[in-house]
């Protein structure tokens, strides 16, 4: 019975880590595949750290959603795990606009932050995750 428990826990754990690595993908191919259209759409965007986070950010997001609803996940849980991937920048966007944090410190805490916040969306919404 235990054997089973524990396989049953194993394979359920590995369906959430293959889920969240298939979203991570997505957004990396967000970014590669959107990302050099940003200069076509708007040149210059690289001068604003700021806004360029939350394109790229953008960017990411779309193929992200764009994943979780071919797997057949609902939009709020989409709407939620997109808020996941602004939060981060949003909140650094202050001291960032104080002068307290760096362009590059912007993009990097940013990108590192998204992470945590993607798994916590997740854990919100764990029987939803669990069952796609």
């Amino acid at each position: 019975m235990t054997t089973q428990h524990t396989r049953t826990r194993s394979r359920h754990t590995w369906h959430l880590v293959r889920h969240y690595l298939e979203m991570v993908v997505a957004m990396v191919v967000g970014m590669v595949v959107l990302g050099p259209l940003e200069g076509l759409v708007w040149p210059g965007l690289d001068d604003r750290v700021d806004v360029h986070a939350l394109v790229m950010a953008t960017n990411m997001a779309v193929a992200m959603a764009a994943w979780m609803r071919f797997r057949g996940h609902s939009w709020p849980a989409i709407a939620e795990m997109s808020a996941a991937m602004y939060l981060p920048f949003v909140v650094l966007l202050v001291p960032y606009w104080a002068g307290a944090v760096s362009g590059s410190f912007l993009f990097t805490a940013g990108h590192v932050l998204m992470l945590p916040a993607m798994a916590l969306a997740m854990w919100w919404r764990l029987d939803e995750y669990a069952h796609h």
